[in-house]
């Protein structure tokens, strides 16, 4: 059980920028793009046997012939003005039986990632996930942030379209990172690196459809490629989202106009303004999700 890199090659103060599946994929999507735009190389890998169980079986002419299992990999490049190295996992080991890594398996996927990060000289670590939020999907998805050391906060502040969580109205300066992106910065503060999460806010109504929001992987890469200093080109992900906005809107309709209704009000909860003020309430967000939830489950399934 361990790490196993293809190649070391000489990098110089590379960032790494992980991601693993979660709500919406924003963060998975992001950071997939960012990978594939600059053209990274495949460096390595964790091995998969003490954390995940096969995803498939490979037989042929009646004999087994291979197990293959989610993917935890490596990439690497060398942008001219700033070294990455990415992390991309397909799934978190979840060993409570949530769909979020937790426990000593998490853990010590976070250590070889951080590992890893140390061996090439990283001092910074950025980690990508989705942030649920009372917005309408109309809207153009903040992202939130959350650093493991006070001295990042002035710079996240400087972040075009970002918020720290602790600065959101109505959290009580607290919040929750679920899973491995969370978890990952703690293991980096004990590592002595720095790491920020940064998550796309994906409209609460939104977060148990089984479907990417790109929207929010946009606002994400927008923060990721400013920080960075690096220039992408953008036509992938635009298209995605115009894909994704379009099956959206198509769910959207198909609820019945009085949920649209109440949905409809999340256009003019002010962003910067306390809870309290908002013209959708806590009860009506849960009654709203819950009348969501019982109409498409009574909705015949389609092919």
């Amino acid at each position: 059980m361990g790490i196993i890199l293809h190649k070391e090659p000489q990098l110089e103060s590379p960032v790494l920028i992980a991601s693993w599946p979660g709500i919406g994929n924003i963060g998975l999507v992001a950071v997939d793009t960012l990978r594939a735009m600059v053209g990274a190389e495949e460096l390595g890998e964790i091995e998969p046997w003490d954390f995940f169980y096969p995803k498939k079986l490979v037989i042929e002419a009646g004999e087994l012939k291979d197990l293959e299992f989610p993917g935890s990999k490596f990439y690497y490049k060398k942008t001219g003005t700033r070294d990455l190295i990415f992390f991309l996992g397909e799934e978190q080991p979840a060993g409570g039986g949530g769909p979020y890594a937790e426990g000593t398996k998490a853990y010590q996927i976070a250590g070889f990632v951080a590992d890893v990060a140390l061996k090439f000289g990283c001092r910074r670590i950025y980690t990508s996930g989705a942030a649920v939020a009372p917005v309408h999907h109309t809207a153009r998805p903040r992202v939130w942030a959350v650093p493991n050391s006070a001295l990042l906060i002035e710079e996240i502040r400087g972040y075009q379209n970002t918020v720290l969580m602790s600065d959101i109205e109505g959290r009580g300066g607290r919040g929750n990172i679920t899973g491995l992106n969370g978890l990952l910065l703690g293991v980096a503060k004990k590592r002595g690196m720095e790491a920020i999460c940064v998550m796309g806010e994906i409209p609460a109504y939104l977060q148990g459809f089984p479907l990417p929001y790109p929207k929010a992987s946009r606002s994400v890469l927008e923060v990721l490629t400013s920080a960075l200093g690096i220039r992408i080109e953008t036509q992938g992900i635009e298209a995605l989202v115009e894909r994704s906005e379009t099956e959206i809107e198509r769910l959207y309709e198909r609820l019945p106009s009085e949920i649209r209704e109440q949905l409809d009000r999340l256009k003019h909860v002010p962003q910067a303004r306390p809870a309290e003020q908002e013209p959708i309430t806590e009860e009506d967000k849960r009654r709203i999700l819950d009348d969501i939830d019982k109409f498409f489950k009574k909705e015949p399934k389609e092919d």
